[in-house]
Order: structure tokens, then C-alpha cells, then sequence
């Protein structure tokens, strides 16, 4: 594309162009007869991934993305991740009471298919049987009338009397009045290729590109976006649907929230979808959301699950949920799977979810209408505190089995980090506006955890904790730049404490030779008491001395505090942190902690009456306007 073309879909942070409407934003779509609520795909986007994510064979067979060739005597399914269809969401959420199975069979002499249903328990149950001896088109039908606690449907194919290939498999149902339209907003700072890849993702599929009217692209960092070969090759097949726009680093809120900004300045009527960057994407699961999010019975915001980058067969969890009092997100629903590998197991149950994390989630129109745009605190519980608020205005949330993105493990990432500054200070904002909270609970957990910092030597964690609370305590104003200033004392600040550093695991900053690995035992029963005894062995230096060398998963606080020196495997797997004990440093953080926590105390309850108060302005079009730059017409 020659740089006019170029310029054409791009959107600076200049305010001229800003809301400048793409061609292909339209009001509404015109429904089909039937909606397309979901395909068979039968391999996946991309190597890393197991084809039996999508159809279990036996037997010779070849796969393309959309057919499945089966020789003479071998048997398919979908009873698999990507394969089933979630008829107990489709049942409760939404107005669908039938769908049709319908593919192209070519059929060498004979074979059999079959719509199967499982319930809650996982039982097999036939529900349609197809004796096959000719080739052409067949469509099979199955109530949703049976699933409202659980189950799904799948298909069972058969080649019996010689080959059988499968096309053009779709699932759908009576389409709704009218489509509305879609838009995608990706969200990305410094992971250009990474986000160049998810744009090309989206741009390798025609029926998901002909679904969506607009794509965004909101870059907020150094390495840009547009400046890969790969995002260049993709711009001819978006045409006016791309759109790109810089801005400053606001963080997650900022970007996800310059998504919904733009989209619903140009149509109140769209909905958004949020994705993150540095996802593997499945393009087939934004024509899931789209469409489960048109038959909700009223708008519904619509997640994707996360499977796990490294680990790509393994689900993260199968629905969340917050819990404010504790200052806890990311909680498990019950009876949700979690951490399970979905080759070996399905999500039968129905759970339903408190929130869903943006690394795919769709906004529907009204509740921006509604209720706003985001809070402007940079990182870590923005989703949630949308989610919640959500909710508090009538919008449920739905976790979506069967669609999905891969992102990046979050038990490769250190708990150690200057993320924790945002996660402690951003839990006390969210928690303050949407809950009663209790102002000593609340001060025992923290020195709770706190506490069990100081006794494992992590005293730039706790210094990045009581910065987090400190900040929470200066009231709605700290949020007046979007972040960007405290993003920067939370990363510097972090400097003075050695035990933060990571340093190559053959070349730490010690004498390799004195490392004495040191293996934990069981976690003990009574922890309050260990924890303690721990907290004054290391106090007086009635610990064990030397050089030790702990891994990762046995880098507890109460194996940790046994020793005064420790060198401990980052989280990363890529190095390795060094934790002395040092008295002196520990007793000012300790002063430190009981001042800033009687703060807490005293002033919780003005603090939620202030938050409460600013939400209104921190969530309008305004405030965020004065945050991108953006003049007012």
C-alpha cells in the first residue's frame, strides 16, 4: 500500500481526525435467514496448537482449517474444545431453541453421522442419526431444551464403506431482526510483533472479516505497530476497516478505553470487542462472541476463556469472579475446571461469571451507553471494575466455553514486580467504589501479607505494596494523569532493593560453588504461628546462615524465611533473584507499614465517599479527552 493509502487509516493523536468514521461502520447489518453461531474448523491457527483441540480421529485422515478427509474405517468427533457447541449458554442466555448442523458431504459409498449431547455428568446421548450413501448437502437439527444446568452438542462422523470428506460445516440458528455491528480494539505497548500478528490473524479469515466492521489499533509505545512488514502486508485486505491510532502510554485502560471511545463516537449502536496483543489468536472465536452476543435475550458482555500460551491444551479457568472485601480477582467460580489440559477434559457444567478479563471480551453497546467508559487507572483491575459496574446497571457477564485466545501464562510472571503497585492501589480504588469495606479486615490482610513479605527478605515488593496503599490514600487526584507518573516511581523506586534485580542463573552476583540447594517440606498446618516464629528468628538473626538456593516452587515465604541469604529462581524461568536479610531495612518498612495501615484505618470510610463521588467524572468522555489530547469540538 503507497504511503496516501497509508495515511488514509491512520489516526494520530492530533484531535482533527479523531472519531473520524471508517466507511464500513455502518448502522446495522441486514440479518441473514439463518445466523452463523459457529463453524467446524478442524486444525488450528497455528502449529503450537493440538489438532485435537478441534476433531479426535481414528484412523488416516487430513485436516485443513475448514475440511476433514477421513479414509475407508475411520471415525471423527468434536466432542472437543473447539469442536462442541455450549447448548447450556446458548439455552439460558440467549433466545436460540434450535440450532441445525448443516455441512457438504462427499461420500465414496456409505458413512454415518450423528449429533450427540452430553448433560451436566458428561452422558452420551444420540440425538440424530444420518445414514449416508450420497454426496451433497446434510442438515441436522437439535432442540435446546435440555442444558440449562450443563452439556453440549457434537458431531460423530463415520467413513464406512470408503472415504468421506467434510465441508462447509456451520451451526446456526433463526436469525435475530436485525446484526449489529462489531469493532475490534487492540490495546498494545512495545509488543509490535506480536500485535502485528493478531492484526494478521484477523485478516486470514473472510467470514470473520466480512463480520467486523472496524478494526483499532491503539499503539502506545516506541516500537510501532504499523512499522512491521507484516502489519503493512495485512493493510490491503482491511481497506478503510483498519484503523490506526497513537497515543500516549495510559496502559491497558487507556488503550481498551480509546476502543470504546472512538467506536462509540462514531455508532451507539456497535458493539466492541477488546483483545490483547500479545495473544495467539483463533479468529473463529470473534464470530462467536459476535453471534452468541446477538441472541442474548438483553446485552450481555461476552468473554472468551484463556488457554495458556506455553501450554497451549491447558485452560486458565473456566469463569471468574471478584471478591471485593478481600481485595480478590481472578477467583474461581465453583465448579469451573482451572489449570486442566482440554484434551483430557470438557467444561460439562454451566458456571456462570462476576467478569471477564480483556485479553478478549465484548462490550455491548448499551452498557457504554450506560454506564460510561472505564476507569482511568492504567493497570490491573480495570476489567473488573467495568464488570462489576456492569452488573450494578443490569449487564451480566457470560464466559463463553468454546471460544478462546492463547495468552501468556501468568505463572511465568513474578509475583515480585512493580505490577504489584498497581494491583494493591487499583484493588483498595475498585473495592472502595463498588463495596462496603471493612477498615480493620481489611488492614489485617494487608499486614497479613505484608508480614509474610518481610520475613521471606522481599523488602522491594513491600516497599511496592505500601507505595500502592500510599497512593490509594491520596484520594481520586492520583488518578488525574492516567498513570503515567506513577507507572515511573513505581519501576525506579523499585531500583534501591537488590533482591528486585534478576541476574543470569549461570552468573549471579554470588559464588555459584556456595550454593547449597534447600528443598521445602509440606506446608505447615499452623501458619499464623509459623509465620510468627519466623518474623522473630529473622529479627534476632536465628536463622540459617550460608548461602542457599531455593527453586521456584519452593520459594514460599515459610521455606524462605528459614535462611539469610537465598538465591531464588525468578518466576520467568530466565534467571535468578538474590534475597539477603538486612534488620535495618526491615524495621524501617515495618514503621513504615504500621503508620501508613492506621492511615488506612482512620481514613477508609472519607476515601470510599471520595471515590464513589469521582466515578462519573474519572469515567466520562471528557476526562479521557483531557487524557489523549484530544480538543473538544
Amino acid at each position: 500500500m503507497d504511503q496516501s493509502a497509508i495515511q488514509a487509516v491512520t489516526e494520530t493523536n492530533d484531535s482533527s481526525s479523531a472519531g473520524a468514521a471508517p466507511a464500513s461502520l455502518r448502522a446495522d447489518h441486514r440479518a441473514p435467514d439463518r445466523l452463523l453461531l459457529q463453524r467446524g474448523i478442524f486444525t488450528g491457527p497455528s502449529a503450537k496448537v493440538s489438532d485435537e483441540l478441534y476433531a479426535v480421529v481414528k484412523g488416516r485422515a487430513h485436516r485443513e482449517r475448514l475440511e476433514l478427509r477421513l479414509d475407508k474405517g475411520a471415525t471423527a468427533h468434536t466432542n472437543t474444545y473447539f469442536g462442541r457447541f455450549a447448548a447450556s449458554y446458548w439455552q439460558r442466555w440467549t433466545t436460540v431453541t434450535e440450532v441445525r448442523a448443516t455441512m457438504v458431504l462427499d461420500v465414496t459409498k456409505s458413512a454415518c453421522v450423528r449429533v450427540v449431547a452430553s448433560d451436566i455428568a458428561g452422558h452420551r446421548r444420540i440425538i440424530q442419526t444420518a445414514e449416508i450413501t450420497t454426496s451433497g448437502p446434510l442438515t441436522l437439527s437439535a432442540p435446546l431444551d435440555q442444558y440449562v444446568d450443563g452439556g453440549a452438542l457434537w458431531l460423530e462422523f463415520d467413513a464406512v464403506g470408503g472415504e468421506l470428506s467434510i465441508t462447509e460445516l456451520t451451526w446456526t440458528s433463526v436469525a435475530p431482526d436485525h446484526v449489529r455491528p462489531v469493532a475490534i480494539a487492540i490495546c498494545t505497548f512495545n509488543r509490535a510483533e506480536d500485535c502485528a500478528n493478531t492484526v494478521a490473524a484477523l485478516a486470514s479469515d473472510e467470514t470473520v472479516l466480512a463480520a467486523i466492521d472496524a478494526v483499532y489499533v491503539v499503539d502506545q509505545g516506541t516500537d510501532l505497530v504499523e512499522n512491521r512488514p507484516v502489519y503493512q502486508d495485512t493493510l490491503p485486505t482491511f481497506g478503510d476497516k483498519l484503523r490506526y491510532i497513537r497515543q500516549p502510554n495510559l496502559g491497558g485502560a487507556g488503550g481498551f478505553t480509546r476502543g470504546l471511545y472512538e467506536v462509540s463516537a462514531v455508532n451507539e449502536h456497535a458493539d466492541v470487542i477488546l483483545m490483547d496483543d500479545d495473544i495467539l489468536c483463533e479468529p473463529e472465536t470473534v464470530l462467536r462472541l459476535n453471534a452468541f452476543a446477538n441472541m442474548t435475550v438483553e446485552p450481555t458482555l461476552v468473554g472468551a476463556q484463556m488457554l495458556f500460551l506455553l501450554n497451549p491444551d491447558y485452560l486458565n479457568v473456566g469463569a471468574e469472579e471478584v471478591r471485593l472485601h478481600e481485595l480478590k480477582h481472578g477467583q474461581k467460580v465453583p465448579k469451573a475446571l482451572r489449570n486442566t489440559s482440554m484434551l483430557k477434559k470438557n467444561q460439562e457444567r454451566r458456571v456462570d461469571a462476576g467478569y471477564n478479563a480483556w485479553w478478549t471480551c465484548l462490550i455491548p453497546a448499551e452498557v457504554v451507553a450506560k454506564i460510561g467508559l472505564p476507569v482511568p487507572i492504567f493497570f490491573q483491575w480495570d476489567d473488573v471494575e467495568y464488570g462489576v459496574r456492569a452488573r450494578e446497571n443490569g449487564f451480566v457477564t457470560v464466559t463463553l466455553p468454546n471460544a478462546a485466545v492463547w495468552h501468556a501464562d501468568f505463572y511465568w510472571k513474578d509475583y515480585d514486580d512493580w505490577a504489584r503497585y498497581f494491583s494493591t492501589r487499583n484493588s483498595l480504588i475498585v473495592g472502595s467504589m463498588h463495596a462496603d469495606l471493612d477498615g480493620k479486615a481489611i488492614t489485617r490482610q494487608l499486614f497479613r501479607s505484608i508480614a509474610e513479605h518481610l520475613v521471606a527478605m522481599q523488602y522491594g515488593l513491600v516497599h511496592t505494596t505500601l507505595q500502592g496503599i500510599e497512593d490509594f490514600l491520596e484520594g481520586p487526584k492520583v488518578l488525574r494523569d492516567g498513570g503515567i507518573d506513577a507507572l515511573a516511581a513505581a519501576r525506579t523506586s523499585r531500583g534501591d532493593y537488590t533482591e528486585t534485580l534478576k541476574h543470569p542463573a549461570a552468573t549471579p552476583p554470588v559464588h555459584g560453588a556456595d550454593i547449597q540447594l534447600r528443598r521445602a517440606g509440606g506446608e505447615p498446618s499452623r501458619v499464623t504461628l509459623v509465620l510468627v516464629k519466623r518474623a522473630i528468628n529473622q529479627w534476632f538473626g536465628r536463622t540459617q546462615h550460608g548461602l542457599v538456593g531455593v527453586t521456584r516452587e519452593d520459594a514460599h515465604w515459610w521455606h524462605v524465611a528459614l535462611f539469610d541469604h537465598v538465591v531464588v529462581t525468578d518466576a520467568s524461568q530466565s534467571g535468578v533473584r538474590v534475597r539477603q536479610r538486612d534488620k535495618a531495612r526491615a524495621r524501617a518498612l515495618l514503621l513504615r507499614t504500621f503508620r501508613v495501615l492506621r492511615r488506612v484505618r482512620r481514613e477508609l470510610p472519607a476515601l470510599q465517599e471520595q471515590y464513589r463521588a469521582a466515578v462519573p467524572e474519572l469515567t466520562s468522555r471528557a476526562n479521557w479527552e483531557r487524557l489523549y489530547g484530544i480538543k473538544p469540538n
